[in-house]
């Protein structure tokens, strides 16, 4: 059974720092299309970022952009959100999946399979 694992996530202060990784069991990530999502309590699931297959085409949410990079760790089989000057509306349970195709990120999930894993919680807070 294809499981996406999603590792990374804790608590720390607004401007502060995070990395995130996304792993298979039993499997490489290579040639997938992977996506970052989010839910915040109380709101619904949102897109965050996406790589392609082939790592060429990335894209983020706005909400995000420039300050969120995803990136494909070939040394550790996994897909990277490096996560930077996080501010409390950051603050969600992040999630990884597969994608059909890394295209428009934000709150309409396009393109989403349904492999969602448990999550990894990301505070950010003073």
């Amino acid at each position: 059974q294809l499981q996406l694992v999603e590792s990374g996530g804790g608590l720390v202060q607004p401007g502060g720092s995070l990395r995130l990784s996304c792993s298979a069991s039993g499997f490489t990530l290579d040639h997938y299309n992977i996506g970052w999502f989010r839910q915040a309590p109380g709101k619904e699931r949102e897109g965050v970022s996406c790589i392609s297959g082939s790592g060429a085409r990335t894209n983020y949410a706005d909400s995000v952009k420039g300050r969120f990079t995803i990136f494909r760790d070939n040394a550790e089989a996994t897909v990277v959100l490096q996560m930077n000057s996080l501010k409390a509306e950051d603050t969600a349970v992040y999630y990884c999946t597969f994608m059909y195709s890394c295209g428009k990120m934000g709150a309409i999930l396009y393109d989403v399979m349904d492999y969602w894993g448990k999550g990894t919680l990301v505070t950010v807070s003073s």
